[in-house]
């Protein structure tokens, strides 16, 4: 399946509270593309987010980080994809998984919510369409159900931090085969690394 990418979005809430907690993983994924390519991420109220606009590889790409709260993410993504008329096979959603350890980010096309309130509030947005593509990056898990919400608000230790800015710039690293629609490719390279 080749399906370019047209639309970046990294997941996570807003204002100085939440900045490098670890539900902001996906914002962070994106805020570090930017700077990768030396984007500048500007604020657009139409769009309820802050946006860039890059090229790699010779594709267009628009960059978007919602600045609502996480469960209301698909009111920015709506806007934005309706506007540039970009279909939800062309989106890819980088956001925190608590299923996934420290250091990994995995590829994933299509698929539920698995219980994350960004992923489910944007396949409402988008009128139940789940087949956007998704950048999932390991935060581990708290051992037990209950802590869940707590643990995803808070900073990860200094040493999980290292992980996940690792395996951030890893996702970097092999994004352009994923934007190029070599999903498989990018999968194999990503994922054994």
């Amino acid at each position: 399946m080749k399906t370019p990418v047209d639309m970046i979005v990294g997941l996570g809430n807003p204002g100085p509270k939440y900045q490098r907690t670890r539900h902001n993983a996906g914002a962070d994924f994106v805020r570090e593309l930017a700077h990768s390519v030396s984007a500048t991420l500007s604020t657009e109220t139409k769009f309820f987010g802050e946006t860039a606009r890059i090229n790699l590889n010779g594709r267009d790409i628009r960059l978007l980080i919602p600045s609502t709260y996480m469960n209301r993410s698909g009111q920015a993504v709506s806007a934005m994809a309706k506007f540039y008329q970009i279909e939800p096979q062309n989106i890819l959603v980088a956001h925190d998984e608590l299923d996934h350890s420290p250091g990994s980010s995995r590829l994933k096309i299509g698929g539920g919510h698995g219980g994350h309130n960004g992923l489910r509030d944007i396949i409402k947005s988008l009128g139940n369409n789940k087949e956007f593509a998704r950048l999932r990056i390991g935060i581990g898990h708290p051992g037990h159900a209950d802590q869940v919400a707590d643990y995803v608000l808070k900073k990860a230790s200094k040493g999980d931090q290292q992980l996940i800015d690792n395996s951030i710039s890893d996702a970097i690293h092999y994004l352009p085969l994923a934007v190029e629609g070599q999903w498989e490719q990018a999968m194999n390279q990503l994922h054994s690394n």
